[in-house]
């Protein structure tokens, strides 16, 4: 089963951030943003930032940024067994309909976190992986320019 959907990158990011892109952060300063220790921190449907750590710590979630550093593939909500429509994969689906962009986090080390910019979701995929022999959401992320 493949079920995916797309949206073309062309709306404006809405938000900028005090932060500049790459900037060396604690868990408490991501909190402030962040406010959860999953992945997916969504509010009301609506997809609010992200974490990744490339799968380096969570090898379950392997997320890959392309070459030119302006695409990550990033896996979707479910530690175990096939992920489905759960509310974190809902409102990244619902991003890519609504163009916003979000913050995105890389887990470096325990209590060390990569701030790198904001990104769009742009498309959503139901894949079968066969590495993990699971079902899983992979979204594609593009870079959003900054405001």
């Amino acid at each position: 089963m493949l079920l995916s959907l797309s949206r073309s990158s062309s709306i404006a990011s809405p938000s900028s951030s005090t932060l500049p892109p790459s900037s060396l952060l604690s868990w408490a300063e991501v909190n402030r943003t962040h406010r959860i220790r999953n992945g997916v921190y969504q509010r009301r449907g609506r997809l609010v930032s992200l974490l990744t750590d490339f799968g380096r710590i969570n090898p379950c979630y392997p997320d890959w940024q392309s070459e030119s550093e302006d695409r990550i593939y990033y896996t979707g909500e479910g530690r175990r067994g096939d992920q489905h429509l759960s509310p974190g994969n809902r409102a990244l689906l619902a991003a890519i309909e609504s163009g916003h962009s979000v913050p995105l986090f890389n887990k470096l080390a325990v209590g060390r976190w990569q701030h790198m910019g904001f990104w769009r979701v742009v498309e959503g995929k139901h894949i079968f992986d066969e590495k993990e022999n699971r079902m899983l959401w992979l979204f594609t992320l593009e870079k959003a320019e900054e405001v």
